[in-house]
């Protein structure tokens, strides 16, 4: 396997002036590797409206069987704003209920998620911001699962929204769910078809999943995500009257400028003069990807460093990778160990000859 050991110092910065946006604050990050692409007043803070909705999601996903079936109650009574006018009584799924959060920015179905989750609103906000905390949305705290400007609105900025939509992607049902134009609910009541707000999933060919929202206060906000040529991007404006045009400029000047490299494959690695651990096997979990720039290529490096371990056992970390470009770094991946060496077939024999 090809390594790049020596640091080249040679790094010469390319404008990036074709990116614009007329939000107020803008992220285009790529989801894999957290790279920001470009950010204009990236951690300005406000309120985000329904885009905040992308959290009740990820929190319901992560605490509750989406496939259970609730009986709505009168919490849907107080909801106001865009809704998918459920009714108390009504028995349906929490999967369905995502779907009405999602494509038709519900905030009846956010109530009702977030009484079936947590048991009422205080404490589903808290998991809310219990998350936030964990992802590292420094920028943000939550009042409520819809984002609406009571209880003080939902607070937070273009990067910390990134990072949350990033995460958000991680899960295959939110996947599925944020990427749906067309939803069919039938409950024991009614009979729905939801049709996804998110029209960036029809304009777009890349478009693979995002948010709306508007409030009058926050203006609009927008979060969607597109992937072409193995980059997995999402941008973020918070308000911008322009978004849609925004948001498609800035995918097609990213994908336009960025390749994304795979620079270290997962499984096992050999590391050049490594004698310490030379009677085992290291390796990484997985593949070492980072989007660069074509100048950039010339001015990566990757280094090495493993920590001595006296005592350890099979799948522990022992040191990490990191990539530079020219002498900043800008992502590490862990390196972990196994006792004994694996036997290399032929192939992988010829490859460590030539290549390590």
């Amino acid at each position: 396997m090809r390594k790049i050991i020596a640091l080249i110092l040679l790094f010469v910065p390319v404008s990036v002036s074709a990116f614009e946006s007329n939000a107020k604050g803008t992220v285009l990050m790529d989801m894999d590797s957290k790279r920001v692409l470009y950010a204009e007043n990236s951690h300005y803070t406000q309120s985000v409206a329904s885009i905040s909705k992308i959290m009740t999601a990820v929190v319901t996903l992560e605490n509750a069987n989406i496939k259970e079936k609730i009986t709505v109650g009168d919490e849907v009574l107080k909801s106001h704003g865009s809704g998918v006018y459920i009714k108390p009584g009504e028995i349906i799924s929490v999967e369905d209920l995502l779907y009405g959060l999602m494509l038709r920015s519900g905030n009846d179905a956010a109530l009702a998620l977030a009484k079936s989750v947590a048991g009422n609103i205080e404490k589903f906000t808290e998991k809310m911001n219990i998350t936030a905390k964990k992802i590292g949305m420094d920028d943000t705290t939550f009042n409520n699962p819809s984002g609406l400007d009571e209880d003080k609105g939902n607070i937070s900025s273009a990067y910390d929204m990134a990072l949350l939509m990033s995460y958000a992607m991680q899960n295959e049902n939110f996947r599925e769910i944020t990427k749906t134009k067309v939803h069919k609910v039938k409950t024991n009541k009614n009979v729905y078809v939801w049709h996804n707000k998110n029209k960036f999933l029809t304009t777009y060919r890349y478009a693979t999943g995002g948010k709306t929202g508007y409030t009058k206060k926050a203006k609009r906000t927008l979060v969607t995500s597109a992937s072409k040529n193995n980059l997995n991007l999402t941008v973020v404006t918070i308000n911008d009257g322009d978004d849609w045009n925004d948001h498609k400029s800035l995918y097609e000047e990213a994908f336009k400028k960025y390749t994304l490299y795979t620079l270290l494959d997962k499984g096992n690695i050999s590391i050049f003069g490594e004698n310490y651990y030379k009677n085992d096997t290291l390796f990484l979990k997985e593949d070492f990807k980072y989007p660069l720039l074509e100048s950039e290529k010339e001015a990566i490096s990757l280094k090495y460093k493993l920590d001595k371990k006296r005592q350890y056992k099979d799948n522990i970390k022992v040191g990490d990778v990191s990539l530079y470009i020219g002498d900043t770094k800008v992502k590490s991946q862990d390196i972990f160990i196994n006792k004994g060496k694996k036997k290399q077939t032929f192939i992988e024999k010829f490859k460590s000859y030539f290549y390590d």
